[in-house]
């Protein structure tokens, strides 16, 4: 854990364990950081990235205000295996929010992603450990032939219990973007 969380400082990117695939991850604050992931994906910024957090409050500055409606569903949501796109607040930079006005963010309950988050002290960046286009890395062997060398630390791990990625709803529209 310490090796990753110095990689994170030092703008590095870190291979992990998801829920239902691995990872690849950095500080979203860091363009450079993210830049290079996605350089790594081979993947446009204007798709936009996932924060993954090991709770509610990590992601708070990070999203626009939620009636209580919004709020009532997240919390049947989270912490759990679905990300949910919100209103972006001003604190989400472009470069990890892409073209869009509104943020992917899930509130995890894996254990590693969460001891990740909470030992980083916020949110990271987590995308799937693949190049576009390609099946997600389900084992670290899978992220070490495709990725090798760009990742710079890996987390130890087992996935969760989904079968691939998580599912992805836009809260506002209640329209699921992943199944």
């Amino acid at each position: 854990m310490r090796q990753c969380i110095d990689c994170l400082r030092a703008g590095g990117i870190i291979a992990y364990p998801t829920e239902g695939v691995w990872g690849l991850g950095c500080d979203p604050d860091n363009v450079d950081a993210v830049e290079r992931l996605l350089h790594i994906k081979r993947r446009s910024w204007t798709k936009g990235l996932i924060l993954v957090a090991a709770d509610r409050e990590q992601i708070h500055s990070w999203h626009g205000d939620l009636d209580q409606e919004h709020f009532s569903r997240l919390s049947r949501l989270w912490p759990g295996p679905c990300t949910v796109v919100l209103p972006a607040s001003a604190r989400v930079p472009r470069w990890v929010r892409g073209q869009h006005e509104t943020q992917a963010f899930r509130v995890s309950a894996h254990p590693v992603v969460v001891a990740l988050s909470e030992t980083w002290g916020g949110p990271l960046v987590s995308t799937s450990a693949n190049h576009s286009g390609q099946p997600a890395a389900r084992t670290l062997q899978e992220v070490r032939i495709h990725l090798g060398r760009d990742v710079d630390a890996y987390l130890p791990g087992q996935l969760g219990s989904l079968k691939g990625a998580t599912p992805i709803l836009d809260l506002t529209t209640g329209r699921q973007i992943r199944i």
